[in-house]
């Protein structure tokens, strides 16, 4: 059995259905990325697993425990072995009750490891940045030509400045191939050169950010490799355009592929 297997296959099941948003594209696929990456192992918040279930449309009524299910909880032969004292009805009396302060000891440790790691979760959802901040190189996967995920936080970040070609939700073939083009030129980029993201304050409303009224959750960044934005470089090769936002908002977003 192997549940962060049948998550991942789900997934990408979902990512293959035109009814999604373009936050629900995003959040699943960084949610898959972070699978790949830990082999399984990841560890989900309990908001992130009702995300996950609301878009899949599974019942999101059961709270789940951060991957991987593991637990050390002995089987129900082993436990009748283990408190099996052979002292009559007084041995029995025994039995029931340290059966009972293995069972209440067991539930208090699951509620307490899953309120941990709700916890750690929902900080890293809202740590979102204010300001204008420089990061030193930080590890990060490439979700598509204009979205990266740096590792270890919750939400992806969303390259400004350029609009590539959408290979999860595309309005044509062409522009499907194009996405998957403009995505393996970005890993390229980042493979052979010095990659150095910085990330920015995102084009919303204040107050919002951080939140799904702005930029659906993500964070924004400017990535530059050898010190040119890849933007420029995207731009340059036909596998972006330009796409420039105000203070507080954006215009539509460009996306010219399907013309003609």
């Amino acid at each position: 059995m192997d549940p962060a297997g049948n998550l991942r296959n789900d997934i990408e099941a979902a990512l293959l259905r035109q009814n999604l948003t373009a936050w629900q594209r995003t959040f699943l696929s960084d949610i898959h990325a972070r699978l790949e990456r830990s082999g399984g192992q990841a560890r989900l918040s309990d908001k992130q697993w009702r995300k996950i279930f609301e878009i899949l449309g599974r019942p999101n009524n059961v709270t789940a425990l951060p991957l991987p299910i593991a637990t050390s909880r002995p089987s129900h032969h082993q436990t009748k072995r283990l408190f099996r004292p052979r002292f009559g009805r007084a041995g029995r009396r025994l039995r029931w009750r340290l059966r009972n302060l293995a069972i209440g000891f067991l539930v208090a440790a699951t509620v307490a490891i899953g309120l941990q790691a709700f916890d750690f979760g929902r900080a890293q959802f809202q740590s979102t940045p204010v300001a204008l901040r420089a990061s030193q190189t930080q590890e990060f996967a490439v979700t598509d030509g204009d979205t990266v995920h740096v590792i270890g936080e919750a939400a992806g970040t969303r390259l400004v400045g350029f609009n590539t070609p959408e290979k999860f939700s595309p309005q044509c073939e062409n522009e499907r191939q194009l996405g998957e083009r403009a995505s393996s030129r970005l890993r390229q980029l980042v493979a052979q050169g010095s990659a150095r993201l910085t990330k920015v304050a995102c084009a919303c409303a204040q107050g919002t950010e951080g939140t799904d009224k702005c930029n659906y959750g993500r964070y924004c960044g400017v990535l530059r490799v050898d010190g040119k934005d890849v933007g420029s470089i995207l731009i340059s090769e036909g596998l972006a355009v330009p796409f420039a936002c105000g203070r507080t908002s954006c215009p539509p977003t460009p996306r010219p592929w399907c013309k003609g």
